[in-house]
């Protein structure tokens, strides 16, 4: 009977995970959107807008991500890392940003960029 228990336990868990997830599909139709606020000087010349992770869609997961880019001479991104918000929103805005490119500069820079996700538009 015991064997039985961990069983029944893990088919009852994943009905509950599938079922939740099929209801935020379902009850989410609103446009979600993150918009980037910048702190630089540095013109972006090339500029990708980060896509919403469909299970943060799903789950309605929203916030402000800050990053930090290092941005070299040339204006390639050099380097980048999320300095806070949700890791599911932050992968997706590191992608966004590792495709920028900023207008050329003698020295490389440091930017700090801040992307909010709103459910609600």
């Amino acid at each position: 009977m015991r064997e039985e228990e961990p069983v029944s336990f893990q088919v009852w868990r994943r009905a509950l995970v599938v079922g939740l997830l099929s209801i935020t599909t379902f009850i989410s139709g609103l446009a979600l959107i993150a918009r980037a606020q910048e702190e630089s000087t540095r013109k972006v010349q090339t500029r990708i807008s980060p896509e919403y992770p469909p299970i943060a869609r799903r789950m309605k997961i929203g916030g402000v991500v800050k990053v930090q880019l290092m941005v070299a001479p040339n204006g390639a991104v050099k380097d980048a890392k999320v300095v806070g918000g949700h890791p599911l929103l932050g992968n997706a805005v590191l992608d966004a940003v590792r495709k920028w490119h900023y207008e050329p500069r003698p020295q490389a820079t440091t930017e700090n960029l801040e992307f909010r996700f709103d459910p609600t538009q």
